[in-house]
């Protein structure tokens, strides 16, 4: 369902700060939960705090209210384009609480994702998404985003980068 005038939530979104901490980690894990992937949650509220909030901060969290309840939440830093010349914003995670989804709360993330990226020079905002995740793959088509179809995502892990 799409929203409209009538059902969209009204949103207000807000930068985390360290009092945040511990719904930043709750809605980790439901994301986590969402995506089948709880097992592989090590975050802890001490490493988010030193990561997020710490004297060199890695990522920034932008929280969504909607009706003065917490609708969710989206983690991203900069990244850079080499052949854009510019940095960009790469969203490592962006999830809406269930209850809230319909409503208009992800098209708004992703308009003030934009104003910001925007404001900041950015070039571009990108994100990986699962295969099997549809209805997400959806709702970002009609936002006009596209696949980046040529490309395979590679990682090393800690193991690995140990190994060299």
């Amino acid at each position: 369902m799409t929203a409209t005038a009538e059902t969209q939530a009204r949103v207000h979104f807000r930068p985390a700060g360290p009092d945040d901490t511990a719904d930043i980690l709750a809605l980790i894990r439901e994301l986590a939960e969402y995506e089948k992937l709880a097992h592989e949650v090590k975050a802890t509220e001490t490493g988010l705090r030193k990561n997020l909030f710490g004297r060199r901060a890695r990522a920034e969290v932008l929280l969504a209210y909607a009706g003065g309840s917490l609708a969710g939440f989206c983690l991203f830093f900069h990244n850079f384009s080499t052949f854009l010349g510019k940095p960009g914003l790469y969203i490592e995670d962006l999830y809406v609480r269930p209850i809230y989804r319909g409503q208009g709360v992800g098209r708004q993330f992703f308009a003030e994702l934009a104003r910001i990226a925007l404001e900041r020079g950015c070039g571009r905002i990108e994100w990986w998404v699962l295969d099997w995740n549809r209805p997400a793959i959806g709702f970002y088509r009609r936002l006009g985003a596209r696949p980046m179809n040529d490309w395979t995502v590679y990682r090393l892990d800690e193991a690995a980068m140990r190994r060299l």
